[in-house]
């Protein structure tokens, strides 16, 4: 990713983040448990809206409560342990619509084919309408992934340990997310003053 695209990275704040998913929680459809856990595993793993649909139920391990990740576009595949909340959710989820093979996808149309892009495109616009987030350009599925790794840097993951979550072939895709986050900038600062308070 260049640095000429720094600025073109959309991601939701914290607060944007947190309507968001109480904005789904308290939506309640059809198809309501399967776009919350969808959006939780999306924003847990950091993944592509294509990356969903590739989603089988061979690639979880509930014992564990472990995602295999296939990840495209050249990065590298992983196996990522979700929290608490999303492996509950995935689990009611999974015996209320009756997934029992293991290679049924674990999120499919109304047509029992795999989510499509425009679907999940359309379901964040939603959600991110319901929810009062003003920037549109912020309306993407793709929006998701980033704000997983500007939180992630956010909370102290170091970037080797970053690059490794997302999946990053080279540290440099990963390099940028740092540049985002306001705790690592007053970290910086903090440094300077002290640094200003002994000259």
């Amino acid at each position: 990713m260049s640095r000429n695209n720094e600025t073109k990275i959309k991601y939701l704040t914290q607060q944007e983040a947190y309507s968001l998913f109480k904005t789904i929680e308290n939506t309640y459809t059809s198809h309501s448990l399967r776009d919350l856990v969808i959006f939780r595993i999306a924003y847990r793993c950091g993944l592509r809206v294509s990356e969903i649909a590739l989603l089988k139920m061979q690639d979880y391990n509930a014992s564990k409560g472990e995602l295999y990740c296939r990840r495209l576009k050249g990065s590298n595949n992983n196996t990522l342990r979700l929290d608490s909340k999303t492996k509950y959710i995935l689990d009611k989820y999974i015996v209320e619509n009756n997934i029992t093979s293991t290679s049924q996808v674990l999120f499919s149309s109304q047509k029992n084919n795999p989510i499509s892009r425009q679907t999940l495109d359309y379901l964040m616009k939603k959600y991110c309408s319901m929810a009062g987030i003003e920037d549109k350009s912020k309306h993407h599925f793709h929006a998701l992934k980033h704000t997983t790794a500007v939180h992630l840097a956010e909370s102290d993951m170091d970037i080797k340990e970053l690059q490794w979550w997302l999946g990053h072939k080279s540290v440099s895709n990963t390099e940028i997310y740092f540049q985002f986050t306001t705790k690592q900038q007053d970290r910086m600062y903090a440094k300077l003053d002290e640094k200003s308070e002994m000259v």
